[in-house]
């Protein structure tokens, strides 16, 4: 993988810049939609490109691992041919699930043991095995196994948890440089930051993943429930500390004007699954502000979805026809939702990245996250 910096905001430290793997090129700043069992949800591969202008997609180690299973995605040829997507594909190591399994999960030095939310199986993951699993999926980056902490978290705990994730880290690049890929092309390994909300954690912990000297690096354990003014201010505080001519990658985030802000703070990926979750529920995220589109008051409002966004779904259905589909419970309204709400996400940052290039980027983007607050 390589990351060439383009070009540098004046106003702000927002970066536009290009990140080439072996199955393509990505534009940064870039929203990467979440696909987590190999799919992104309600939509096709074809709708990804050809309407949303997706350059990389996310698939996720655990569901993967769990369902379908690690034999027919290799026996497929890795996820590439598995679910169609020829594009870049990055793997979560699993971590944020494990965390999210904290009734059922223990985290020892060795690892992890948890049990499926499918069956209740027990299974175990350590940082060797995770490697091994994100080889045999296939994705063009692959995350290094690490605990993403709880909001709130003492800082016994985070501190603990911290210099565990950091010898974690150590065991995957040992297994990663050990190993070599199964399909043919390169992958690339990222370490997470963490230390929660503790600057002196953060400052610890940014500088020990910048020392791996790996191709990217990201920021986890933020976007928990923490206020957002405190995620700015350690997403700064390690931006300030991460590598230049590195990729850095805000995991989990988020709003769109989490999204802006935090390109003017130096991030230049991102993923959530907020669009297409609240999608489905008839939240709408468009270029003029957040509309609900079970509301009443779009019961007879023919006009386009955002026509400001150019894509098919924007322009030819009509906000009460989408509320029709929405309230009857349609599927196709949960389609024509969530691929609207990516529409807008890549057009955001594609925006972004025009007006960092054009040097207009801080006036617009003080605008815009004004603009997509706002409840229509």
């Amino acid at each position: 993988m390589d990351f060439h910096l383009q070009t540098q905001d004046k106003g702000s430290k927002a970066r536009a810049g290009k990140i080439t793997t072996d199955h393509g090129e990505i534009a940064t700043p870039i929203f990467m939609p979440v696909g987590t069992v190999g799919s992104v949800k309600a939509v096709h591969q074809r709708e990804l490109k050809e309407d949303i202008s997706a350059q990389i997609i996310l698939g996720n180690t655990y569901h993967l691992y769990l369902r379908p299973g690690l034999d027919i995605i290799q026996q497929a040829g890795g996820l590439h041919k598995f679910n169609g997507w020829d594009r870049p594909i990055l793997t979560d190591s699993g971590g944020y699930q494990v965390y999210s399994l904290a009734g059922t999960r223990k985290i020892k030095e060795e690892g992890v043991t948890f049990q499926s939310h499918i069956d209740g199986s027990k299974h175990v993951f350590t940082p060797e095995g995770v490697m091994d699993i994100q080889r045999r999926i296939g994705a063009d980056i692959i995350m290094a196994f690490d605990e993403c902490t709880p909001y709130p978290c003492e800082y016994k705990y985070a501190e603990k948890s911290m210099h565990m994730t950091h010898r974690w880290l150590k065991r995957c690049c040992d297994r990663f440089d050990a190993t070599e890929g199964l399909y043919g092309y390169n992958q690339t390994l990222f370490p997470i930051v963490q230390g929660s909300t503790y600057k002196d954690l953060r400052v610890q912990s940014a500088e020990a993943i910048a020392s791996f000297e790996r191709e990217g690096n990201a920021i986890g354990g933020l976007s928990v429930g923490e206020p957002a003014e405190m995620m700015y201010e350690m997403t700064d505080l390690v931006c300030d500390i991460l590598p230049k001519d590195k990729p850095r990658y805000l995991m989990g985030v988020g709003t769109p004007a989490n999204i802006l802000e935090c390109i003017a703070l130096g991030i230049d990926m991102f993923d959530c699954v907020m669009p297409t979750r609240n999608a489905r529920h008839g939240i709408l995220y468009t270029s003029e502000g957040i509309i609900n589109i079970k509301n009443k008051k779009w019961e007879d409002d023919f006009s386009p979805i955002d026509p400001n966004l150019g894509g098919y779904v924007d322009t030819f259905y009509s906000k009460a026809y989408l509320r029709h589909l929405i309230t009857s419970k349609e599927m196709l309204g949960g389609q024509i939702a969530s691929i609207h709400n990516l529409t807008f996400y890549l057009w955001l940052v594609g925006q972004a990245r025009e007006h960092i290039i054009n040097g207009t980027f801080i006036d617009w983007k003080n605008d815009m996250v004004k603009k997509v607050s706002n409840r229509l």
